[in-house]
């Protein structure tokens, strides 16, 4: 079984927008930045490769040593897929889809190693925060609000084994204002010790919680 993590990321500019209440569009960036790094670095040993259609993301994506999908004017779900089935031609045959606004994620390769499908909800158990699938079954992404329901149905569709790994770390993403309190949620759910290396790996990137 070869094992890549594929996450996704949206121009740095344009990415995050519902937190505007609270940061303004540097420290916006600044943020957007430091998660997808720490998300990249939660890959550990895996072969990482991110999968955009900026020019920016692609070169940070180069300096940070992970491969470059290029699949312009996408979307989110056909630049997965495409993301997917690239990674499949070059002999992954279990690819990691995680979500570039995980500020607490750690061990990606943990989701992998399943013979069917994983889906890690998000907190509120509706979104998908990170997936694994194989590589070679057509798996339809459907991302959005509910989309742990609409994966779930997919899964089924394909006629494959289904674990749901609800995992407190990999659980909390970064979307509107009141998200930015997961230094705080990092403590509660995985101790002290694990939040603040959390904190500190965005502080080292240029980015505190405010």
């Amino acid at each position: 079984m070869t094992v890549a993590v594929l996450v996704p990321v949206k121009a740095f500019a344009e990415a995050k927008v519902r937190l505007a209440p609270a940061l303004d569009p540097d420290a916006r960036m600044r943020l957007v930045r430091a998660m997808a790094e720490h998300v990249v670095r939660a890959a550990g040993g895996l072969p990482v490769s991110v999968v955009c259609d900026d020019d920016e993301v692609a070169a940070w994506a180069r300096l940070q040593g992970a491969s470059v999908v290029w699949a312009p004017e996408r979307g989110l779900n056909g630049a997965v897929e495409e993301g997917v089935a690239t990674l499949a031609a070059q002999g992954a045959t279990q690819v990691v889809v995680a979500h570039a606004d995980l500020p607490l994620a750690t061990d990606l390769a943990l989701v992998a190693g399943f013979s069917g499908v994983t889906l890690v909800p998000d907190r509120r158990d509706d979104g998908t925060n990170v997936a694994c699938v194989p590589s070679d079954v057509g798996f339809r992404f459907s991302y959005g609000p509910g989309s742990l329901a609409r994966h779930t149905a997919e899964t089924s569709r394909l006629d494959l084994p289904l674990r749901v790994l609800r995992e407190p770390l990999l659980a909390w993403d970064v979307d509107v204002p009141a998200d930015l309190d997961w230094a705080v949620a990092g403590r509660a759910v995985a101790g002290r010790a694990v939040a603040d290396r959390a904190v500190a790996d965005r502080a080292g990137a240029g980015w505190v919680p405010p």
